[in-house]
C-alpha cells in the first residue's frame, strides 16, 4: 500500500518514535510533577518542550504546553482569550478547527479575509479588512488544501503595527519547514503532534507568549499546588493526566528531526512535490489547485474533469493501493476561492519517506483515470 495522506496523519513513523512509546508503556508510569515514575517530569516533559522551541522558533519554551492535538490548543487560544467572535479576523484558507470555534461564540461572526486562486492570503487584504473592533488575526501557516505558505515575516509586520494579537495554525507546517514564532510577533499558536512532527494522535500543543493570560478551558489536577481552588490569575493548562507515552514518542520525533535537518526534510519535500506537479500538470483533463504557487508545503490537490474526488480517491486505493484523500479537507471556506466546487479536491500530501516511485505510481494511476474520464 502507497500512504500519501500524510497532511492528515504522517505514516510510516521513525522507529525511535514507536520504541519511546513502547518504552514509556512497559516502564513505570511517569506523572507530570506527580510523582518520581522512571522518568522525572524534567526528563520528559520539559525537554520535550526544549525541542519543541527549536523547531517552532521559540525561546521561551516553559510557555509551550501540551494538549491533544491542534483542535484543542486552538480551542484554548481563541476561547482563553476572551474577546468577542466579532473580534477576530481569520481568512477563507482556514481549517474548521478554528472557524468552528469563532462562528460558534454566539457574539457576532470574525471577519473573513478572502485568498486568490492558489490560497494565498495577500497582506494587502489583511490590511483592508482590518475594523477598529479587531483585536486579533489568526491565520494558518501552510493550507492544508493547496499547500500555499503565508508570508509570515510580513503578516507579523502587519499586526504588529495594528495592535493586534497574531494567532498561528502551525498544524500542517510544523516538522517540514522552518518556524520563526518569535520573529514573526506571534502572540499564540498550535501544532499538532501526528502531522509533520513524525508523533502520534494524541499529542500536540499550544504556545502563548509571556504575559498573554488565557482563560482554560479545563479545571482539575495538575500535580502542583493542590492547595489553590480558585485561581486569581496564572492559569495553569495542562490538567488531568498527560499523554505521557505520546510525549515519549513526540520527543523521540523531535530528536529524528533535528538530527536529520528541518532544512534537509524541506528540501526532500520540495523536490518531491515539485516532481508530482511537474508531471501532474500535463496530464489532459487534471487541474491543479495552486498550480502557480512558489512557496508550497508538501501538499497537492487536483480535480479531475468528470470524476468525482471521492470516486477517484476510491479507485486509486482500491485499484491501484493508493491512500489520498478526497472532499472538502476540513477547510469549507477556501473552495468558493480556488474553484473547486462543493464536492472539494483530491488531496495527495507526501512525507520525508516517500519515494519518487510512489509519486510514479499516483502519476500513473491519476492519468489512467483521467484518460478513462475523456473515453
Amino acid at each position: 500500500m502507497i500512504y500519501l495522506n500524510n497532511a492528515a496523519t504522517s505514516y510510516p513513523k521513525p522507529d525511535i518514535v514507536i520504541n519511546s512509546i513502547n518504552n514509556a508503556l512497559n516502564a513505570l508510569p511517569s506523572g507530570q510533577f506527580r510523582s518520581g515514575g522512571i522518568l522525572s517530569d524534567d526528563d520528559l516533559f520539559s525537554e520535550c518542550r526544549k525541542k519543541l522551541g527549536l523547531v517552532l522558533g521559540i525561546k521561551d519554551a516553559d510557555r509551550i504546553f501540551f494538549s491533544s492535538g491542534s483542535t484543542e490548543g486552538l480551542n484554548q487560544i481563541l476561547f482563553g482569550l476572551g474577546f468577542r467572535a466579532d473580534e477576530y479576523m481569520t481568512t477563507a484558507t482556514e481549517h474548521n478547527s478554528v472557524l468552528r470555534p469563532l462562528f460558534n461564540m454566539g457574539s457576532g461572526e470574525p471577519v473573513i479575509i478572502s485568498c486568490d486562486e492558489n490560497g494565498i492570503v495577500s497582506p494587502e487584504n489583511i490590511r483592508k479588512s482590518l475594523n477598529q473592533n479587531i483585536k486579533a488575526l489568526v491565520i494558518n501557516h501552510c493550507s492544508n488544501v493547496t499547500g500555499a505558505v503565508q508570508d509570515m515575516e510580513e503578516i507579523g509586520r502587519i499586526a504588529k503595527e495594528y495592535g493586534l494579537r497574531l494567532i498561528l495554525d502551525c498544524s500542517q507546517s510544523a516538522g517540514c519547514m522552518e518556524i520563526r514564532i518569535d520573529d514573526w510577533n506571534v502572540s499564540a499558536c498550535a501544532f499538532t503532534g501526528h502531522k509533520s512532527l513524525m508523533g502520534v494522535q494524541g499529542t500536540g500543543g499550544f504556545y502563548v507568549k509571556k504575559g498573554i493570560e488565557l482563560k482554560p478551558l479545563t479545571y482539575g489536577g495538575t500535580g502542583r499546588d493542590s492547595r489553590v481552588i480558585k485561581y486569581e490569575g496564572a492559569y495553569e493548562y495542562e490538567t488531568g493526566t498527560r499523554n505521557a507515552p505520546g510525549i515519549a514518542g513526540l520527543a523521540s520525533a523531535l530528536d529524528f528531526l533535528l538530527e536529520t535537518g528541518i532544512d534537509i526534510i524541506e528540501k526532500k519535500e520540495r523536490e518531491l512535490t515539485e516532481f508530482f506537479v511537474s508531471e501532474i500538470k500535463s496530464i489532459p483533463g487534471v487541474r491543479i489547485y495552486g498550480e502557480e504557487i512558489e512557496k508550497r508545503g508538501p501538499v497537492v490537490s487536483v480535480g479531475i474533469s468528470g470524476v468525482k474526488p471521492s470516486d477517484a480517491a476510491y479507485i486509486l486505493q482500491n485499484g491501484y493501493g493508493i491512500v489520498t484523500r478526497a472532499g472538502l479537507q476540513c477547510a469549507p471556506l477556501i473552495h468558493k476561492y480556488i474553484g473547486s466546487g462543493e464536492d472539494g479536491v483530491l488531496r495527495l500530501s507526501f512525507s520525508y519517506f516517500t519515494s519518487k516511485e510512489e509519486l510514479e505510481a499516483a502519476i500513473d494511476g491519476i492519468k489512467d483515470i483521467a484518460m478513462s474520464a475523456e473515453g
